[in-house]
């Protein structure tokens, strides 16, 4: 049995998803994320060169501080900070500050994946924004971070 009830369209209510800003920025992510994914070596996801890079930038923090500076939540900064240890990138230690801290840093491995990632990801991002002149680049990175 079908029925004669049909979606209604763009024309109805004037909402067409390719005009959307969700539905742009997921394109737009995919498309870095793929470029990142082809060009960075080190087997590295977005996120955990995200960490990394903190890392590098900004030398051991706490684990809680790392997930907030790279906009993660709890759960999934252990998940990123546990597989990197496992592959030997970062390690831990106890905070001399404070010992019930423990701070999250590189370990000489990690330094040198994360120099030759940091590399690829600057030629990531120069391929991402190829298609615009430098002042639609401009524009775009401060509207992206006005809107963030």
């Amino acid at each position: 049995m079908t029925s004669d009830v049909r979606p209604r369209t763009s024309a109805d209510h004037g909402y067409v998803l390719d005009d959307q800003i969700g539905f742009l920025l997921r394109r737009a992510y995919q498309r870095n994320s793929t470029l990142f994914l082809s060009m960075v070596p080190g087997n590295l996801t977005t996120t955990q060169f995200s960490v990394m890079n903190r890392l590098a930038e900004d030398g051991p923090m706490s684990q809680n501080h790392l997930g907030r500076s790279v906009a993660m939540d709890g759960a999934t900064t252990k998940g990123v900070v546990d597989r990197l240890i496992a592959r030997g990138l970062l390690q831990t230690r106890r905070d001399p500050q404070d010992r019930r801290r423990h701070l999250v840093s590189l370990t000489p491995e990690g330094v040198a994946v994360i120099d030759e990632a940091v590399e690829a990801a600057i030629r990531v991002t120069e391929e991402t924004l190829a298609p615009l002149r430098e002042k639609e680049r401009e524009t775009l990175l401060k509207l992206l971070t006005k809107i963030s």
